[in-house]
């Protein structure tokens, strides 16, 4: 894999919508979903903008679907950190011990496991044997991840995985920074184009709700689009759309393939709340109980209830899922996503807002996803 950027510059015509979509994770039935929702059709633009394989457990054959996509339709596919790890265990034996043999042990998962056990090459922890099998069977798909461009970028807009820190000689930056650069919106920096990125969840920018609807800041220009699809529990997968290259009216549209139900009774917003996310949620327990265990969120000080099923133990360490104690904003007759039914409320989500909702639900699951 080359160690800088690799930009493209492709010629989009006006009036030809643009959808992106980042971080799919293996996740073939979220991303047929989110298809099937925004009505793709030949004359758009598909931008996949990094990490479409591994975390998920369909990444071999999201592989596939998206080459067999771009037979037939505009497709531009950008590298992200995931699928750069997959093309760098075709290429090298650089990462075996440092990274490969303690990360495929773990994630039978992986496209690089799946692809052994396609091929039947049951030692899969023989890396050197594994590789040459590799090369051999799939000399296309490894010539089409090679090949991933890091960088789409046009007159008004620039894609890229994880993100840049500035739109200058853009060829000449790290590839792997480009697209593994954690916390980008956090770094301070402004564009005069829109920069689209993906790689970090945006539930992880609020400390106070989890949402995962796309970012917008429209004073620096950066729109972060990844809704932690396959990560989280509550996940989605995120299109975000423009209809046409020059427009600045953006929208977006989701898939979470959760069922959906009706309110019927309104309810208030949280004054104040606490969003428990990835890297930050060490716990304290106080009180287990079999649907929902009270707890001291180590680095607030909040204490709060949480799903019993979302606590994780590591030794001594007490952690859990991504948790939160926001109450949703509720109007009777909206449409909310049920994430998890407890016997005190429901962890719901509406417009991409995860948070407890305590009214009435219709009885029927209406057909959303």
């Amino acid at each position: 894999m080359a160690d800088t950027a690799r930009v493209i510059h492709p010629e989009i015509a006006p009036g030809r919508r643009i959808l992106a979509v980042s971080d799919i994770h293996g996740n073939l039935p979220f991303f047929q979903g989110l298809l099937r929702r925004v009505g793709l059709t030949a004359e758009d633009v598909l931008v996949l903008d990094g990490d479409m394989l591994e975390k998920g457990k369909d990444s071999l054959a999201l592989l596939r679907y998206i080459l067999e996509l771009s037979r037939t339709h505009t497709v531009y596919a950008l590298s992200g950190n995931c699928d750069g790890l997959v093309s760098n265990f075709f290429e090298t034996d650089a990462l075996d011990e440092t990274f490969f043999a303690s990360y495929l042990p773990k994630h039978p998962e992986s496209a690089i496991r799946q692809l052994a056990r396609e091929m039947g090459y049951e030692n899969w922890r023989d890396f050197p044997g594994l590789r040459r099998a590799l090369r051999e069977w799939y000399p296309d798909m490894r010539a089409w991840l090679a090949g991933l461009p890091t960088i789409l970028e046009t007159e008004h807009l620039v894609f890229v995985h994880g993100g840049v820190p500035s739109l200058e000689h853009m060829e000449r930056l790290n590839r792997w920074k480009c697209m593994k650069n954690d916390n980008f919106r956090g770094q301070g920096h402004s564009f005069s184009k829109y920069v689209i990125v993906g790689h970090w969840p945006v539930t992880l920018y609020d400390p106070k709700i989890p949402s995962a609807a796309p970012l917008f800041d429209w004073d620096r220009k950066i729109v972060s689009i990844d809704g932690g699809c396959s990560l989280k529990v509550d996940g989605q997968l995120n299109a975000l759309i423009l209809p046409s290259e020059e427009s600045k009216d953006f929208s977006w549209q989701a898939y979470d393939g959760l069922p959906v139900y009706t309110a019927l009774d309104g309810q208030e917003p949280s004054e104040d709340s606490v969003n428990i996310r990835w890297g930050r949620s060490d716990l304290e327990l106080l009180e287990e109980g079999p649907e929902l265990s009270l707890c001291r969120h180590l680095e607030t000080g909040r204490v709060l209830y949480i799903l019993t099923a979302y606590l994780r133990r590591s030794g001594e360490r007490l952690w859990c899922e991504d948790s939160t104690d926001y109450r949703l904003p509720v109007s009777p007759g909206d449409r909310l996503s049920l994430v998890a039914r407890t016997s005190r409320g429901c962890l719901m989500k509406k417009d991409g807002v995860t948070g407890w909702y305590f009214g009435r639900l219709s009885d029927t699951i209406e057909n959303d996803n």
